[in-house]
């Protein structure tokens, strides 16, 4: 993410037209390339948080039954690609383990696609209509591939909102499941948790079952979890949709000393290398989506085991203890805290911490500090950097809050350059062996993550 990780030029100009919710657009462009969409079934995910692991949950699971599955998600980290992979069954679920590029879109493929999808495009603008987004073209591309490669089912993640967002033109899917829900993309999406809900509901279709991971489990006042609840049975009820509830027991986990994690669901145990509480509701959207499309409990199992989802809570090494997270808001720092506090006995929780932090001016680091602060992250020096993206929020700006929100307990250097000073901090944590967090943005660790996971050697 921090360069255009090998991104078409076509697509890269269109982010010039920037975001523009509808589907007006989207149809057309579809339309013209032969609603590719319609050839193949999904499973629709929406959601402010989790939707991304609850799709690689969902994805490997039905790989592990042996289905050719397609995922699309975003936005990538480190490669274009990694927004579109095919997993052909089991097999190809474990060549992903041993090579994260498996089933990734070549490049061949997308130049051709690409180009197909620019000529529909440059009609649509001949007649008339407005260009469509990156967004859009990018959605495009990927229906075309999911539909040539002849998948079984595509588990396709909303890019902003749901009722208006490019991926909500499908219209028969297995299923559609709605993670939980927070105060995101207020300026697009409404200013009320009841709006924002509404917008996420709006991937509810007639007749089709939806998984909606439990409101009382969101990490939101229970006021607001109400309303939550509210707005979307009211969508289901108006879509004769039949909703099961997904409620994670967050009671019956434990760590592994090899960073994977163990919990209960309705009775059966599964083990994860997705670490957090938050996992849990997560997998458990997932579980409940792929009994519906008729996974059996061993193919369940399988693919919660072997389900990964980098960049999130993901630990890297051990020796020195190395995690990066790309949480963004304050319900993912929230999730954070909560993994720091219980992952791996007393390895992390109660020692101070080294952090590598870079976040986007339009986020809210003041929040999302003050949980971190609240949830016992105790950070004994933080290195603020630039991401390499437009939106950053400068090293100087940030590290004046952290002071701040820390009450210059902490020491706070602000360093710039992303990739020096996370190499520079690693360096350190070897010889002094205190914990390493990299946090903040997706797009700050998709900068550093090759050049970080290099240097350790290794990758749990």
């Amino acid at each position: 993410m921090g360069s255009n990780g090998g991104t078409p030029e076509f697509l890269t100009d269109a982010l010039k037209f920037g975001i523009n919710l509808g589907l007006q657009r989207m149809e057309r462009l579809d339309e013209i390339l032969g609603d590719p969409q319609d050839k193949f079934r999904s499973i629709h995910i929406a959601g402010t948080n989790g939707k991304g692991s609850t799709a690689a949950y969902t994805a490997s699971i039905l790989a592990a039954s042996g289905k050719k599955v397609g995922l699309y998600t975003s936005p990538f980290l480190e490669r274009f690609s990694e927004r579109m992979r095919v997993i052909d069954g089991r097999k190809g679920l474990d060549r992903l383990l041993e090579d994260e590029t498996e089933g990734e879109i070549d490049a061949d493929t997308l130049a051709s696609l690409s180009d197909k999808v620019k000529a529909a495009s440059d009609k649509m603008v001949e007649d008339g209509m407005e260009h469509p987004t990156e967004f859009e073209l990018v959605t495009a591309i990927c229906y075309l591939w999911f539909a040539m490669e002849k998948v079984d089912v595509a588990v396709l993640e909303t890019g902003l909102g749901g009722r208006l967002d490019s991926t909500n033109v499908v219209k028969d899917p297995v299923c559609t499941v709605i993670t939980a829900i927070g105060m995101d993309h207020t300026d697009r999406l409404g200013n009320t948790i009841g709006e924002i809900a509404g917008e996420k509901a709006g991937i509810i279709k007639e007749g089709v079952p939806c998984v909606i991971c439990s409101p009382e489990q969101m990490l939101l006042t229970s006021d607001k979890q109400a309303e939550v609840r509210r707005v979307l049975e009211l969508k289901a009820l108006e879509m004769h949709a039949p909703v099961t509830y997904a409620v994670g027991e967050n009671d019956s986990i434990s760590f592994t000393p090899d960073a994977r994690m163990h919990f209960a669901y309705k009775g059966q145990e599964y083990t994860t290398r997705l670490l957090g509480r938050h996992q849990v509701r997560n997998a458990a959207a997932a579980i409940e989506a792929c009994k519906i499309a008729g996974a059996s409990l061993e193919d369940i199992r399988y693919g919660i085991e072997n389900t990964t989802w980098k960049g999130r809570c993901e630990c890297i090494s051990f020796d020195p203890v190395v995690i990066l997270d790309g949480g963004h808001n304050s319900q993912c720092a929230e999730s954070l805290a909560s993994v720091l506090r219980e992952m791996m006995g007393g390895r992390i929780y109660g020692k101070d911490m080294r952090v590598v932090m870079g976040v986007m001016k339009d986020k809210d680091p003041d929040k999302m500090l003050e949980v971190l602060r609240d949830g016992g992250v105790r950070m004994n020096e933080v290195y603020t950097v630039n991401v390499n993206n437009p939106r950053t929020m400068s090293d100087a700006e940030l590290a004046n809050i952290i002071k701040v929100v820390y009450n210059d307990q902490v020491k706070v250097i602000p360093s710039g350059d992303a990739n020096k000073a996370v190499l520079a901090a690693y360096k350190m944590s070897l010889e002094d062996k205190m914990p390493l967090l990299v946090t903040g943005s997706l797009y700050l660790l998709g900068e550093i993550r090759g050049a970080l996971r290099a240097e350790t050697g290794k990758r749990i």
